[in-house]
């Protein structure tokens, strides 16, 4: 199975680098779900761009550098704000219907304001901006005759040979999710556009899909990764027992919604003069805390004082879900507590989404491009994944007159790993509840030296289970995930135990202060890197 380019993940990076790329080449989309399920269809905030005529991108790019703590890289972040209105105008032109102003006048779009920004600047479809997105680009991407989409393939690893410039990529072996059988896919380039890891943690805003794939891959064929430690907790998901991963808009907020405890204290002002405004760090840690000292299991997120045909208006989609749970979100607060949302570090790339192994290319939230650094800056998510595709195909496509690809006989081939079926699935169950429930408790938004180390304990019997499992069943896509979120939980650990401060969403108790002397640089890992802690562990990997 050939193509000019592989593109592995269907959300908004990759599909926007398919249809850039459709124009050079051949294009083949894995998606091991449906192609909608994505974490771009669970986007409700927007995407950030300056646009309005009293806004300038050195604000943009200030509010950025300064929720980034540090460790954004500043040419990153220049590049992707200033190519902001470029990727609306060509999304606009795709058919998105950004929610306007004035109905009489097509590019005069209503401006959101989330928590970070210093000016109203993002552009949204109500509060299903996600969705919306996601479905014209899957629209267009259906229609263009060079670009094919295969649903339910899970993608095992990467395959790799080694060339003059030492180890390179060259596609992938990839299990289809009905039948189990494995294939190899070959192509000139492969790019990751996975999206997040949110399933590693218990409680996350991310849907099922979302367990590391692209950054568990790239680790084992080589490629650096960077800044792991720094995994963004969404202050608000809905808090009740019957909803599962429901995001509750960073939006609502920026329209003056009010964060209160159980007893209707409004708590932010004793955190950040910001009040709920602040960046997504400061307000996690901030009802961390304050459900900590009052025993609350949630805190409120009030709207009632607002406008009641507004809200209804402004989040339709939102309004919608929390009655569905008895939530009447214009007469009462809504429940929310904290979840894992996004992945700030990933796959490390140049500023054309290469990374380090050769003919491998990573956008979206598989990627650490430097642009969120310590902590992202709402909104920035899609506007990164829109940039970067866009950049990566334009580079990638200037590679392909340059690279052949292997005969069948020369290719590599998959080895089977398993030697019989399993009849004990409870252990893929078991591991994946514990393994999500120990990073959750040790390595969440409070982290301590003693928890560290007691999740990297727990880890390392874990992962001789998923070793042991791997090598001995049939391989499943339950089991590959499972590996998968494995390789994800020691490189958020890994990270995490060397730096030893805090900044941004890493927060240490045993270093309670920055140390830009020692750690303002990114955290970098690579398998076979010296410094590894864990390399009892690299089996699992490999």
């Amino acid at each position: 199975m050939r193509s000019d380019f592989l593109v592995i993940g269907s959300g908004v990076a990759g599909l926007s680098f398919a249809l850039h790329a459709a124009r050079f080449g051949t294009v083949r989309i894995l998606t091991k779900s449906t192609a909608w399920m994505s974490n771009t269809a669970h986007a409700q905030g927007g995407i950030a761009t300056v646009w309005d005529k009293d806004d300038k991108f050195e604000l943009h790019i200030k509010d950025t550098l300064i929720a980034g703590a540090g460790l954004c890289h500043k040419d990153t972040v220049e590049l992707t704000v200033r190519s902001g209105p470029h990727m609306i105008k060509w999304l606009n032109d795709l058919g998105v219907n950004f929610t306007h102003m004035s109905r009489d006048r097509a590019m005069e779009f209503d401006l959101g304001m989330e928590g970070g920004h210093s000016r109203r600047r993002v552009l949204h479809v109500a509060d299903l901006t996600g969705r919306e997105v996601e479905k014209v680009l899957l629209q267009r991407a259906q229609e263009n005759p060079n670009i094919e989409i295969l649903e339910n393939q899970v993608v095992v690893d990467l395959a790799t040979i080694r060339d003059k410039q030492g180890r390179r990529v060259i596609g992938a072996f990839v299990m289809d999710a009905e039948d189990l059988k494995v294939t190899t896919y070959l192509a000139k380039v492969t790019v990751l556009a996975t999206g997040g890891a949110g399933k590693v943690y218990l409680y996350t805003s991310n849907p099922d899909v979302a367990t590391g794939d692209g950054v568990a891959m790239a680790y084992r064929a080589g490629a650096q990764i960077a800044n792991m430690e720094f995994f963004q907790f969404h202050p608000t998901i809905l808090y009740h027992p019957k909803a599962k991963s429901f995001l509750i808009s960073e939006s609502l907020r920026g329209e003056g919604g009010i964060l209160r405890r159980l007893d209707g204290e409004a708590f932010m002002k004793k955190y950040d003069e910001r009040l709920e405004l602040a960046p997504r760090d400061i307000v996690a840690r901030a009802i961390d805390a304050e459900m900590k000292r009052t025993g609350d299991d949630h805190v409120y997120l009030d709207m009632t004082h607002l406008d009641k045909d507004f809200l209804v208006e402004r989040f339709p989609y939102i309004h919608a879900e929390c009655m569905k749970y008895g939530i009447d979100m214009r007469t009462d607060p809504i429940p929310v507590v904290p979840g894992a949302h996004y992945s700030c570090g990933g796959v490390k790339t140049d500023l054309w989404g290469q990374t380090s192994v050769s003919g491998l290319y990573a956008i979206g939230e598989t990627a650490a491009t430097g642009l969120h650094g310590a902590n992202r800056l709402a909104s920035n998510s899609l506007l990164e994944a829109l940039v970067f595709a866009d950049r990566a195909a334009e580079a990638a496509s200037k590679q392909l007159p340059g690279i052949e690809l292997p005969s069948e006989v020369d290719a590599p081939q998959w080895l089977e790993t398993g030697a019989r079926q399993s009849d004990e699935t409870v252990v893929v169950s078991q591991n994946w509840d514990e393994l999500r429930r120990f990073m959750w408790n040790y390595v969440g938004i409070v982290r301590s030296n003693r928890r560290l180390h007691g999740a990297r304990r727990r880890l390392d019997v874990l992962a001789e289970e998923v070793k042991e499992f791997y090598w001995t069943f049939d391989l499943t896509p339950d089991m590959t995930e499972l590996r998968n979120l494995a390789v994800v939980a020691y490189l958020i650990i890994e990270s995490a135990m060397r730096r030893q401060e805090s900044r941004g969403l890493h927060y240490n108790v045993d270093y309670p202060d920055k140390n830009d002397r020692m750690f303002k640089r990114d955290t970098v890992i690579w398998a076979g890197d010296r410094l590894d802690s864990l390399k009892s562990q690299i089996a699992v990997i490999y």
